[in-house]
């Protein structure tokens, strides 16, 4: 299993999506959104969003790298600040 999670204002938009995805040989952030996008296809369209980053066990991810069982998936809108 690995688990998701959705900051921000993507957590707002994520209300009611499973907190976790079944693990499989080969499975990306991209993979995981786009699995995603058939059932919330208004999530998908927001992690789309080119500020939109993801992070693996807490490192910062590209979007094609391999997810590992057991790891946690966050997605992190951009961030503003001062």
């Amino acid at each position: 299993m690995i688990r998701l999670l959705f900051f921000g204002r993507l957590g707002d938009v994520a209300a009611g999506v499973a907190t976790s995805i079944e693990a499989s040989e080969g499975l990306t952030p991209s993979a995981v959104r786009e699995a995603l996008a058939v059932d919330y296809p208004s999530l998908a369209a927001e992690l789309s969003q080119p500020q939109v980053l993801v992070s693996i066990d807490q490192c910062i991810a590209d979007w094609d790298q391999p997810i590992a069982d057991g790891a946690e998936l966050a997605f992190l809108p951009p961030v503003t600040g001062g």
